[in-house]
């Protein structure tokens, strides 16, 4: 992919967000690749749980915001669409202030699931959390 139709398809995604949980939290995507996605979320009070640390809600967002997308973009244009099915999400290691980034990567891509893990980072490149997202391949309408 080149790196014009690399920043079209980034804004197309970004414009996506509009109105949704995703621009509430400031959740941009940065990269996108034929496998892969990734998006940053900065951390400040909004995403805070009590104790001053990411929301594990937050996280779990994020990662499932970057996984969704990434099924999405593996079926365009096939008459089928993804839907989440079930996301677990380990968290690893806190974090107060900054951005996180998440990447999906695809485990399986078959007919009727999609797995995607995703790995969350800080800025120091520290992994935070890792999911796993499994999506269920579905006819567009009857998703």
């Amino acid at each position: 992919m080149s790196e014009v139709d690399r920043e079209t398809r980034l804004e197309r995604l970004n414009a996506t967000s509009r109105n949704t949980l995703m621009e509430v939290l400031g959740i941009r995507y940065t990269d996108v690749g034929d496998d892969y996605v990734v998006a940053t979320m900065p951390v400040d009070a909004r995403h805070h749980q009590p104790y001053g640390i990411l929301h594990g809600g937050a996280t779990a967002a994020l990662a499932e915001t970057v996984g969704s997308m990434a099924s999405g973009l593996k079926l365009h244009g096939s008459g089928q669409t993804a839907v989440g099915l079930e996301l677990a999400v380990n968290h690893l290691r806190p974090v107060r202030v900054g951005q996180v980034s998440a990447r999906a990567e695809a485990v399986h891509l078959g007919r009727t699931t999609h797995l995607w893990q995703i790995d969350v980072t800080d800025e120091a490149g520290k992994r935070v959390a890792r999911a796993k997202l499994t999506m269920m391949v579905r006819p567009a309408e009857t998703a």
